[in-house]
């Protein structure tokens, strides 16, 4: 009871959640980015395939963690090549709807001028 009066709330649950388990869960953190409209299909598809590779008890937290572990260990694999990582870049363009593809090449060339 002492706890339960003493510890914040997120802490007495974690407290809770290590004696019932006999595991330490990480204090979770939160963070903030902005994406656009035309980004959240590929991130939700970037995702939800993921689960679907790792388990659909997954968090999307861990979904996104494996997704960037995946493109880091890629990226590792290649020393840093930068030409390495464009041609991935094409062969992931194949995948994007018609759509994305179009805003894709537009900010290319936006960035070209």
């Amino acid at each position: 009871m002492y706890k339960a009066r003493s510890l914040p709330k997120d802490d007495f649950r974690r407290a809770v959640e290590k004696e019932l388990t006999r595991k330490e869960e990480e204090p979770p953190e939160l963070i903030y980015f902005k994406v656009y409209k035309s980004q959240i299909l590929v991130i939700e598809q970037a995702i939800e395939t993921a689960a679907l590779m790792l388990g659909t008890d997954k968090s999307r937290g861990y979904c996104l963690e494996m997704i960037c572990a995946d493109l880091l260990a890629g990226a590792h694999l290649d020393n840093g090549d930068r030409r390495s990582c464009s041609t991935r870049s094409h062969a992931y363009y194949k995948f994007l709807p018609d759509e994305q593809q179009q805003v894709f090449l537009e900010n290319l060339g936006a960035k070209a001028s």
